[in-house]
């Protein structure tokens, strides 16, 4: 049988592609055939692979295999169903809990994602009677809830908080909820919400404070705790957004908060009501992650130590390693600047080709201008491995006049 081409209905969508294709930006998706480990194989290649979220090494840690293996042998390969129909196994009940205690909340519940967390809790909690601030550059599932809310949306400059009070004052006379969020950490520049500051403001306005941490959670905080235990906020924010799919290492989103504030999901959130629940292997893994942080603390310390001479390392070579409205990053997400979407994708494929896994990212998911090539180094890049990823990143920007 003939494979079926593209019909005159969809044309569109490839005149798009052959503009991406015009302007460099266009991608393939590289195909990991091994684990997700610090060095490992992409459509063939062995390569130093600075571009994972598995931070602390957990996707392939022993004891999360052998969990997953125990919890399918015991419990099968699926729950079957929804969470509210005959889908909610004993297992997440624990798995909801273990995070509950670890994040020092009253509840939790697990979502299919983070983007199903974020997009599924805002959209649930507020209507079109309401209103959003938002910091500028809060991730794409944020926005896409809040637009799926219908609330009104105001957007706040970059981790501005005299700008979010500005528009706090705007609406303080107006009827309906007021919701500030903003990224415990921004998952293109690295650097660090202002949870404190923005938590603070939040309650001299009355307003709902949540904040997204997939990119702390495992990261900042004691023993991964995430942004809110990083500036000591807890009991002070309404609504915390966390992940299964970066350091934890397998998948998933969650959100923490009151026992009413979960409640409340279980019965409007959709994507939670609407989606089948994780397999029992999902959660076993999981719920062995969370013992990990708690037992080896020196996965976190080791992360930090090669984050900042990673980083320290790339700014003496003369790399732009700072955000848009930060000098510096201040996570193990590493943005090379380099400006021109073209530039951005042409540096991450010759890396790739010197044995270098970098992602290019450019407009629209940075603003133009400001494409990069995002690294990340994990708790498990051996002093060796990045040094040799080093030599390479240097030598290649030369030779292709980035670096003078």
């Amino acid at each position: 049988m003939a494979l079926t081409a593209t019909r005159p209905q969809l044309a569109h969508l490839t005149t798009v592609l052959d503009e991406l294709k015009a302007k460099g930006t266009y991608f393939r998706l590289r195909v990991l055939e091994d684990q997700q480990a610090p060095v490992c194989h992409y459509d063939g290649k062995e390569v130093i692979n600075l571009a994972s979220n598995n931070y602390l090494g957990l996707a392939n840690h022993p004891k999360l295999i052998e969990a997953a293996l125990n919890a399918t042998r015991d419990l099968g390969v699926g729950s079957g169903a929804v969470r509210t129909i005959a889908g909610t196994m004993r297992i997440h009940m624990e798995l909801e809990e273990k995070i509950a205690a670890f994040k020092n909340v009253e509840a939790c519940v697990v979502f299919q994602s983070g983007f199903a967390a974020n997009a599924g809790t805002v959209s649930a909690i507020l209507g079109k009677d309401d209103f959003i601030l938002s910091d500028e550059l809060n991730h794409a599932s944020i926005i896409d809830g809040a637009r799926l809310s219908r609330a009104k949306i105001k957007v706040f400059r970059h981790k501005d908080v005299e700008h979010c009070e500005e528009l706090l004052r705007e609406v303080a006379g107006e009827p309906g909820h007021k919701l500030v969020i903003t990224d415990g950490v921004f998952s293109m520049d690295g650097d660090i919400g202002p949870v404190d500051k923005l938590g603070a403001l939040a309650e001299k306005y009355g307003a709902i404070m949540m904040v997204d941490d997939a990119h702390a959670s495992g990261v900042l905080g004691r023993n991964g705790r995430g942004s809110v235990d990083h500036f000591g906020m807890h009991g002070r924010v309404d609504v915390q957004v966390g992940t299964l799919s970066k350091a934890i290492g397998a998948l998933g989103g969650y959100v923490c908060g009151s026992r009413d504030l979960i409640d409340y999901l279980y019965h409007r959130a959709r994507p939670f009501l609407f989606s089948t629940s994780h397999p029992p292997s999902v959660a076993a893994t999981c719920m062995a992650a969370f013992d990990i942080l708690e037992q080896e603390p020196e996965r976190i310390d080791r992360l930090w130590e090669n984050t900042h001479y990673f980083q320290n390392e790339l700014r003496g070579a003369g790399f732009n390693v700072g955000g848009i409205n930060t000098p510096n990053t201040e996570t193990p997400i590493t943005p090379v600047i380099l400006g021109e979407g073209r530039v951005a994708m042409d540096f991450s494929r010759a890396l790739f080709e010197e044995g270098v896994l970098g992602t290019g990212i450019a407009f629209p998911t940075v603003p133009e201008g400001k494409a990069r090539v995002r690294l990340i180094v994990t708790s498990e890049h051996t002093r060796a491995q990045l040094d040799q990823a080093l030599e390479t990143l240097e030598r290649v920007a030369h030779r292709m006049g980035l670096l003078q």
